[in-house]
């Protein structure tokens, strides 16, 4: 049961720096922003002048978002592998924290594997002959220490940092005797890929030489082909519509002109890719000879505010790297698939052993690209549950007890979970901070507002007079993407509090608009809680 919200107004009251209602859910209405793709169907000369959208200085001021020291720094040392600074740290961790929740419902087991491979192997995948230009080569050591790449003593010693995973993905499929029964077998991996890019084709986040890739691979039976991709087409809808990106379009790549493997088995794969495309009944592009080497792929393209293309999540069908690599799965003659597609060796007990199909997707891509498409789409403005800057507590006055129970609420609101000793691995926490420097309250909620933090909460005298757990501080809301959700939110939370206490603010009560609310620490950490669920 949730004790009593009494509701105050603020105690201080701006022109310029009012903070916002969150009860008034009708007063600050967001205006409507139209999306990217619908911005650049238009011709400029006729979007009305009201209309909201991207000017060129407003490009700019995205671009310097973009480029913000704050999330990440590049430097000339390495150049395409940026240095994330805490607060970009935590929105990619958030990124993968998120696909990690969905992976039980799909099917995916998270590995780990190695970042470098030797030569033989990058042969073996067809990488070293058609990708090897945009590898990174690596000298090792011999097994007596010699030095000189053209020679190997005792094992290669040139190696290459890897590229993509699925190598390594296929050797930990056949590193065990599979049987039918246990396909589809799906592995995923965030462990950091390197592409040797050309210099001038790096730009910022969106073209790397080092970058984290929620990369998964789906080995399967034929049979299964159609179904694992209407599976991951889901999967992209269903993560596109959380992070609110838009409208994106499907492109069909088709075999390139050097490509790995028969042309009748690139035609089966391109049918099959079709076919999924047809029955999701989502609009689709074919992008003749745009595939990988290795077979033919579906790209989703976003567009960003300056009318660029990105390709971000991806689906490509394999039939070749599981030949090159003899993979094989073994399955009764009754239950055999036996096709040109696959491989078929008979045993003398009568048990045969057929190669499986892979499926390479990805669902963001990039994480670093997906990140820079975040922080334009959003303007700088992260949802909640992303957001590096979650609370901050503001002091009022000087007094030396208010600025430190400030800091102590700060820290019991970061860690809502916290008890003695090591915390469990279900512990959440929040990115709270407490400004309790000696400016004015006014400077503090611009700064707040000015740093993007979803929340500020002013505590004063009047708030540490009562015991600690009737203590109450003053929330508003500050800055976020869609601040009406938010809203709208905060008030199904306050309904459903009604439900369980008859001391909780009646609608009249709400329907005043205060200027702030009024929360316990327990009621705010209930509340944090609450909108980190609903990923606001």
């Amino acid at each position: 049961m949730l004790p009593a919200w009494p509701l105050r107004s603020s105690r201080v009251c701006l022109p310029k720096f009012r903070p916002l209602n969150l009860i008034a859910w009708r007063r600050f209405k967001s205006k409507s922003v139209p999306s990217i793709e619908s911005d650049h169907s238009i011709p400029p000369e006729t979007v009305p002048t009201e209309r909201t959208r991207v000017t060129q200085e407003e490009q700019k001021d995205q671009r310097a978002i973009v480029s913000s020291p704050d999330l990440y720094t590049l430097h000339t040392s390495s150049p395409g592998s940026p240095l994330f600074q805490p607060s970009g740290a935590h929105i990619l961790q958030k990124l993968q924290a998120f696909l990690r929740a969905q992976y039980p419902s799909y099917g995916f087991q998270e590995v780990l594997t190695p970042t470098i491979y030797k030569k033989s192997l990058w042969e073996t995948s067809g990488h070293w002959d058609n990708y090897k230009d945009d590898m990174f080569a690596v000298t090792g050591r011999g097994a007596q220490g010699g030095l000189d790449p053209d020679k190997e003593i005792g094992e290669d010693e040139q190696y290459g940092l890897k590229p993509m995973n699925c190598p390594g993905h296929c050797l930990l499929f056949k590193s065990q005797r599979r049987s039918y029964k246990e396909l589809p077998i799906r592995y995923a991996d965030f462990s950091p890929l390197h592409r040797n890019e050309l210099s001038g084709a790096l730009s910022g986040l969106t073209r790397l030489r080092r970058f984290h890739q929620d990369d998964g691979h789906i080995f399967c039976r034929p049979s299964q082909v159609q179904n694992e991709i209407s599976r991951t087409l889901d999967f992209v809808g269903l993560v596109y519509q959380t992070f609110n990106m838009g409208d994106y379009r499907l492109r069909l790549g088709t075999r390139p002109k050097q490509y790995i493997g028969n042309v009748d088995d690139w035609d089966r794969a391109e049918a099959r890719l079709t076919m999924a495309l047809q029955e999701s009944g989502q609009h689709f592009y074919i992008n003749q000879g745009d595939g990988a080497f290795y077979g033919p792929k579906i790209d989703i393209i976003l567009t960003d505010a300056n009318g660029k293309d990105h390709q971000t999540a991806t689906i490509q069908l394999d039939f070749q790297l599981p030949k090159r690599f003899e993979l094989g799965y073994d399955v009764s003659e009754p239950e055999s698939e036996q096709t040109s597609l696959s491989r078929s060796v008979q045993d003398p007990v009568g048990v045969q052993s057929e190669t499986p199909v892979l499926i390479h997707r990805a669902i963001l891509g990039s994480l670093e690209r997906f990140l820079a498409l975040l922080i334009e789409s959003n303007a700088g403005k992260w949802p909640f549950w992303m957001n590096p800057r979650q609370l901050v507590v503001l002091t009022v006055g000087k007094e030396a007890h208010v600025r430190q129970r400030a800091e102590e609420m700060a820290t019991q609101l970061a860690l809502p979970d916290a008890r003695p000793g090591a915390q469990t691995l279900k512990a959440q926490n929040f990115m709270v901070d407490c400004d309790n420097t000696d400016q004015s309250l006014a400077k503090k909620i611009f700064n707040a507002r000015r740093r993007g933090y979803t929340f500020y909460a002013v505590v004063g005298q009047r708030n540490v007079e009562q015991p600690p757990e009737m203590q109450t501080l003053d929330i508003s809301l500050g800055v976020h993407p869609k601040q009406q959700d938010v809203q709208q939110a905060i008030e199904a939370f306050m309904t459903l509090g009604t439900s369980t206490s008859s001391t909780m603010p009646q609608r009249s009560m709400i329907e005043n608009k205060p200027t702030s609310i009024s929360l316990t620490i327990l009621q705010c950490q209930q509340l944090m809680k609450y909108l980190e669920s609903k990923f606001l």
